[in-house]
């Protein structure tokens, strides 16, 4: 039986930027690119007509921007993995797109073979930061949030760390000698301890609070 193919969706203002993913991700067997779009409005009415698995989608862009396109997406469409690409590598374009529901975050001057591991990263139900990101995002000062007593138990916070880390369950139930539904059942409790609802929420709640550098 033929491996399933990952549908994608590339968005980008910049005509040969856009050429060359299409080009690049073309190469791949298991990567089908089934649109493209120009700006954050076309991007939406592409996921519409296509429902991809993954989007890989630019954040400065006219008309209506990656940001607001994603959280328009992730709020109809949910199921669909929204990977950021761009030339933007300050924290507070990392948060915000966290916030709209982004799995991942790339600099464009990420190569070719990082690009196509870190779609099938999302597509497999993980986050994805290349390193730089990594280092902008986990190295610079994050502001004081008020104290609350921690709503999780010593297992539930090791497991967000590994989610935050982009640890699929499957690897986590490995590490910790434990099954697979037991993985998921403590991601659900996480989830609804914190009144959270998806991985990015919980990755920022792990970096926001200092989960990561523990």
């Amino acid at each position: 039986m033929s491996e399933a193919k990952i549908n994608i969706v590339v968005v980008d203002d910049h005509q040969v930027v856009l050429d060359g993913f299409v080009a690049r991700l073309e190469l791949e067997h298991d990567i089908d690119v089934v649109a493209t779009a120009s700006n954050g409005i076309e991007a939406v009415e592409a996921v519409r007509a296509s429902k991809p698995d993954v989007v890989l989608m630019d954040i400065s862009m006219p008309h209506c921007t990656g940001l607001e396109a994603t959280a328009e997406i992730k709020a109809h469409f949910p199921d669909v993995k929204v990977l950021i690409l761009t030339m933007h590598d300050n924290r507070e374009y990392i948060m915000k797109v966290m916030q709209a529901g982004a799995v991942g975050y790339m600099l464009k001057d990420i190569s070719s073979d990082k690009l196509i591991q870190a779609i099938k990263t999302v597509y497999q139900g993980s986050t994805y930061f290349c390193e730089s990101v990594t280092q902008t995002l986990f190295t610079q000062s994050i502001p004081p949030i008020p104290q609350k007593i921690n709503p999780l138990s010593r297992r539930e916070d090791m497991i967000l760390k590994m989610v935050a880390q982009g640890e699929s369950s499957k690897k986590i139930a490995k590490v910790l000698n434990i099954s697979y539904r037991t993985v998921e059942t403590h991601r659900q409790n996480i989830k609804h301890k914190l009144d959270l609802h998806s991985t990015a929420e919980l990755t920022k709640y792990a970096v926001e609070k200092g989960l990561l550098s523990a």
